[in-house]
């Protein structure tokens, strides 16, 4: 038999890759899910739904009170968790202004915040938000206790928006992962359970689907004493979901706490990222960011 290279003809070439935009991306998941989905909008119409679902989980000899903001969803492409949830934050902020993401972005580029979209620093957080909302704004160090834990409840009842980093488990919820998962989520309501008499019918009626639950309508209610509050709950919408979640206030409390650092695996990918000098703990830990509502033009 010969043995003739030329005989034979050249093995086939190997078969072409998928360009890198087309191969699935377990990243963009939540993007899959969200699709042709639409979120529900309304300052208490998901809320009350949730309440529904988990209403033999709030304690019966309390009062509940349901205080809340509607803002928009938007989900997130890419890990721009932070400058979302500053766009949700925004909206509410200042409706008459409708303020674009690409701008949120372009300026956290320009101010050298962020480099892929990633937001490390409560401090930037809140000096970008000045700069986009052109509002007051208050970064609260500390943790979310104590004297913290008065004045975030007291700014969400009072229909003001606050950022909270924390790590995000598998369900958006908040968890203990040493920062590996940080993420950024807006609050705009809150859930009171309060000693009984702290609130009556008059100064907030009672829901018509719930009535065991008082909902705060065309303003902010009555003040009742700290020593009043019982329980605490927040609403919250962060970007992978089009959807409100509820979470206990101790839970996202000890999540964010405990940012210590970035995710080794991500740390080591290659690509750069802006961070503060002592990394993801002295950006975010124990931080939140307080934005308070502009006034409206006359």
């Amino acid at each position: 038999m010969s043995t003739d290279p030329n005989l034979f003809p050249p093995p086939p070439p190997p078969p072409l890759m998928a360009p890198a935009s087309l191969v699935p991306n377990k990243q963009k998941l939540y993007q899959a899910i969200a699709a042709g989905k639409s979120p529900m909008e309304g300052d208490f119409e998901e809320a009350r739904l949730l309440l529904g679902q988990r209403e033999s989980s709030f304690r019966k000899d309390l009062q509940w009170v349901l205080i809340n903001t509607y803002v928009p969803s938007l989900i997130q492409d890419g890990p721009k968790c932070g400058l979302v949830a500053l766009w949700m934050a925004a909206s509410l902020l200042k409706p008459a202004q409708a303020m674009s993401l690409e701008k949120i972005t372009q300026t956290a580029l320009d101010k050298g915040y962020t480099a892929q979209g990633e937001m490390f620093s409560a401090s930037d957080m809140a000096l970008l938000a000045e700069e986009v909302c052109g509002c007051r704004v208050q970064r609260l160090s500390g943790g979310m206790a104590g004297d913290n834990a008065v004045t975030i409840q007291k700014h969400l009842t009072g229909g003001q928006p606050i950022l909270i980093p924390y790590d995000e488990d598998f369900n958006h919820e908040p968890c203990l992962r040493q920062g590996h998962k940080a993420h950024w989520a807006v609050a705009s309501g809150v859930l009171l359970g309060l000693v009984q008499g702290s609130v009556t019918s008059k100064q907030m009626p009672r829901d018509t689907t719930l009535p065991w639950l008082h909902i705060c309508q065309g303003g902010v209610p009555a003040e009742w004493p700290m020593s009043a509050v019982s329980e605490v709950y927040v609403l919250t919408k962060q970007g992978k979901s089009l959807r409100y979640q509820l979470w206990e206030f101790d839970t996202v409390t000890q999540s964010n706490a405990q940012l210590k650092e970035m995710d080794p695996q991500r740390a080591s990918d290659g690509t750069y990222y802006v961070l503060p000098p002592g990394g993801v703990e002295e950006g975010l830990a124990g931080q939140v960011v307080l934005l308070y509502t502009c006034p409206q033009p006359n």
